[in-house]
């Protein structure tokens, strides 16, 4: 026969004290828990969630990111002619030779310097972002302003690049290259990595930064994900270019990298503060089992079983840390959606995210407390389970 729940219920409302310490003690754990696995998973979602799988990303051969994938213009309009690539607003194949540099930009609350990627690109660069995915979304929206226009020292700036940096409101001129570049617009990237870039006109990029004559890669716009895989292929297989084709998804989620560092102080820190809070909820199911020696004899005279004794004491422990985990829930999701940034290892700039508290980030946040409810309350269920009852009622 089993114990009634409602038993443990009410022997955890009668040490309010005690349950509200254990509790929030694992809260705190969870709390700790939850910001690094929203950390990891607004990094992925910046990166994985970024571009398009109907856009190929050429680099030359043998590269691993737009910095250093640079190659000869000549081979643009052999790209430009390639099977299977979309036709944009004006009929021509979609296509966008780019270049990407990195500059530093002054923090607007006046806390230090940055690297920040500017992007330069082609009109069927700035038509392909705006257009819906395979998923049905567009990489950019434009939400204030207009875009920049080719042969014009103007540039477009993310939501967050506004937000961060000085001088980056629509009006004003942002100083790189050989001069003064004039904002624009504002758009929204969604979250992807595309919002921590600066967006202007190749060819104004090119000749600022002494680059003619070459683009860092190119991107390709094909009709369907079919011919976008295709498309990949041809461009990597063909022997006179010796350029690498990528999906732009898959060159993205390769970035998560980044995360490595943060995932792995997580892993540490979690397993160090759920030790401790095994040992606090242990203290407190001692605490219990000491305190009710009579009341857990009572129970076996009569007739409630060894195990029936030890799993309501581990369900106890269980409720205990299920309080911690909604506690530390709670606690958490006034910073879910704040923003923060480290360095993207690939193209040495920093990349901006913001913390996402996603289902499954509460979920392992439950089970994880749960877990430690468990091993915490296991030995001392194990205890009460064997006291002998006579030593029991007698104390």
């Amino acid at each position: 026969m089993a114990i009634p729940i409602s038993y443990n219920i009410r022997n955890l409302k009668l040490r309010k004290g005690l349950t509200i310490m254990t509790a929030l003690g694992i809260a705190l754990t969870v709390t700790t828990a939850i910001f690094l696995m929203a950390l990891v998973a607004g990094l992925n979602r910046a990166f994985v969630s970024s571009g398009s799988k109907l856009n190929v990303l050429v680099l030359r051969k043998g590269s691993e990111s737009e910095l250093t994938g640079g190659f000869d213009a000549a081979l643009f309009p052999t790209l430009k002619v390639l099977p299977g690539i979309a036709r944009d607003s004006h009929g021509e194949p979609m296509a966008s030779g780019e270049w990407n540099v990195v500059i530093v930009l002054p923090r607007k609350d006046g806390t230090g310097e940055v690297n920040v990627t500017v992007r330069g690109m082609m009109p069927d660069g700035l038509e392909m972002r705006e257009l819906p995915g395979a998923d049905g979304k567009p990489s950019v929206k434009l939400v204030e302003g207009r875009w920049f226009e080719t042969g014009q020292r103007e540039v477009v700036v993310s939501k967050s690049i506004r937000e961060r940096f000085a001088h980056a409101n629509i009006g004003d001129s942002i100083e790189f290259g050989k001069g003064s570049w004039r904002v624009v617009g504002v758009f929204d990237a969604g979250g992807s990595a595309y919002e921590s870039e600066i967006w202007g006109d190749v060819n104004q990029m090119a000749s600022d930064f002494d680059r003619q004559g070459g683009f860092s890669s190119a991107y390709l716009r094909a009709s369907d994900p079919i011919a976008a895989e295709a498309l990949k292929n041809r461009v990597s297989d063909d022997q006179r270019l010796k350029l690498d084709g990528l999906i732009e998804t898959d060159y993205y989620a390769k970035q998560t990298s980044s995360g490595t560092p943060i995932k792995i102080i997580g892993i540490v820190v979690a397993i160090i503060m759920a030790i401790g809070s095994i040992f606090a909820a242990m203290n407190t199911m001692y605490a219990a089992v000491a305190y009710r020696g009579r009341e857990i004899a009572t129970l076996r005279v009569i007739g409630f079983s060894r195990p029936a004794i030890l799993t309501s004491f581990v369900l106890e422990s269980l409720i205990l840390a299920l309080l911690g985990a909604i506690l530390g829930i709670v606690l958490m999701l006034p910073f879910n959606g704040m923003q923060t940034g480290t360095s993207n290892q690939v193209t040495f700039s920093e990349v901006v995210f913001a913390l996402r508290i996603t289902w499954s980030v509460a979920f392992v946040a439950v089970c994880f407390a749960l877990v430690m409810g468990f091993f915490g309350g296991l030995a001392p269920a194990w205890h009460a389970a064997r006291q002998n009852i006579l030593n029991a009622l007698r104390g």
